[in-house]
């Protein structure tokens, strides 16, 4: 008896592998797979202007990228004794104006840099519902979307879902704007499975509607785009409380995992699956906490760990493992 509906993923027709550079931007959940490929040592940048939900505040920060926006005293607004962007998450924020234009200026530029040569795009949309600001915000520029809403009081902003054409409007143009700058650049979308509840069952549902079927258009049109379907399999495969949290919101680990590992299998190479094995093992030697930690035994298997990872960082030159290595030798 089946208790979850199985389906086939389409393969990415150019697999990833180590020597990829991967720029990743978009919700929560983006950051999940973010820290799982670097764990395995792949190159990655990750939100640039920290989490991000809506296909506007997508698009905007792909185009600053592009761009090198540096942004300056008139970008930024103060509420709750904190100098905030509303194009950033929260971590960008500062206690003095100067801190946060230097977290914000740094980070793009540093992101600029690296998406001109970056192989891969995965962007993680999570709602098509948007925040606009209204005359009540502080520093307002009406109409502005807000990534973030920096715990400000509700009337500074209007909320509205956005349309289907908008939504491959916006996103159109951030593709246009990319592939000006880098070319050969390949872009993986996904829709985010977290559900966001506080706009309530129904309108969660209508907006990812709209984010799915926008983003089907889209890659039915330009080839160089991929659609992951993390959605999908925590929705419709999984499809139970059981992998969500206890918020009921977010998926759990075993649902995380689990798209993981079919996202390894669509879109890596068998080689790099390989070497994925040998680095999740030296990553589980790394994290082993040794109950004699000066028994011979346990000198031996750092030995034998520090031997193996000098080994891959020899071959595969382009990783870091002086972490490991400094542990593995050090203990």
């Amino acid at each position: 008896m089946k208790f979850h509906y199985e389906f086939d993923i389409k393969s990415l027709a150019e697999p990833i592998n180590h020597v990829h550079n991967i720029l990743l931007v978009g919700s929560c959940f983006t950051e999940n797979i973010g820290e799982k490929l670097k764990k395995h040592k792949f190159k990655v940048l990750e939100n640039p202007n920290g989490i991000v939900f809506n296909p506007v505040s997508v698009a905007e920060t792909i185009i600053n990228i592009v761009e090198n926006k540096q942004y300056d005293t008139t970008d930024l607004f103060q509420h709750n004794e904190a100098w905030h962007s509303w194009q950033h998450h929260s971590r960008f924020s500062g206690l003095s104006i100067e801190d946060a234009l230097q977290k914000i200026n740094t980070s793009t530029k540093e992101a600029h840099e690296y998406i001109k040569n970056a192989d891969y795009l995965m962007v993680t949309l999570g709602s098509a519902w948007i925040y606009t600001l209204t005359e009540n915000a502080s520093n307002a520029k009406v109409g502005t979307v807000a990534a973030n809403n920096h715990k400000a009081p509700a009337d500074w902003f209007n909320r509205r879902l956005m349309e289907f054409g908008q939504v491959i409007t916006v996103l159109g143009t951030m593709l246009d704007r990319l592939g000006a700058l880098n070319p050969n650049i390949k872009v993986i979308f996904t829709i985010s499975p977290v559900r966001h509840l506080r706009e309530g069952v129904i309108d969660n549902n209508r907006s990812k509607a709209v984010l799915i079927s926008a983003v089907h258009h889209l890659i039915e049109q330009l080839p160089k785009l991929y659609y992951f379907p993390a959605y999908e399999l925590v929705i419709d495969d999984l499809r139970d409380y059981r992998f969500f949290a206890e918020d009921l919101v977010h998926p759990n680990y075993h649902a995380t995992q689990y798209v993981w590992e079919k996202f390894v299998n669509a879109c890596m190479s068998q080689d790099t699956k390989q070497l994925m094995e040998e680095i999740a093992a030296i990553n589980l030697a790394f994290n082993h906490k040794a109950f004699n930690p000066t028994s011979q035994q346990h000198k031996k298997f750092l030995e034998s760990y520090f031997i193996k990872t000098k080994q891959l960082q020899e071959t595969f030159p382009y990783m870091d493992f002086a972490k490991e290595l400094h542990y593995f030798w050090s203990e």
